[in-house]
């Protein structure tokens, strides 16, 4: 797999035939490993071991209605009262990060009220906090680590 634009993290894998896996540590069981797969793990070792947030609030995975659809989130960092704090939505590398990328998560967003999010293809990285008066994204350089 490509290198990304993360800190070193140490990543555990197995290979059944010809099909590799990566095992996610918040979903306890190996997921293959596809492009996207790769920059949501890096996602999570980052958000685990970089910013501090504890595994016990962070969500790989699950389904939301949009509009009466089901969508499924990438990863998703609550608080300790439940309220989102962070939506991320992850590309594979070799997708480039558009306005649509950015209409995607602020659909989501529109349901999951997350107060920052993340866009990042494992090259790019975008963060932005939410100004929900304004009805704006504020970018920022990073995301805060937990406190």
């Amino acid at each position: 797999m490509q290198r990304l634009n993360f800190p070193p993290c140490e990543l555990r894998f197995r290979k059944d035939a010809d099909v590799v896996s990566v095992f996610d540590n918040i979903r306890r069981k190996f997921i293959v490993l596809t492009p996207e797969e790769w920059v949501r793990q890096h996602v999570v070792q980052y958000l685990l071991n970089d910013l501090r947030y504890p595994k016990s609030l962070v969500n790989v995975e699950k389904v939301l209605k949009v509009n009466g659809l089901s969508k499924r989130y990438d990863v998703v960092v609550f608080n300790p009262d439940g309220s989102i704090k962070i939506l991320v939505e992850c590309k594979a590398p070799d997708v480039a990060i558009s306005q649509a990328t950015f209409d995607q998560i602020a659909r989501y967003n529109l349901t999951m009220n997350a107060e920052f999010l993340m866009v990042t293809n494992g090259l790019n990285h975008y963060f932005c906090r939410m100004d929900f008066e304004a009805k704006q994204y504020i970018f920022l350089k990073s995301l805060p680590d937990y406190r």
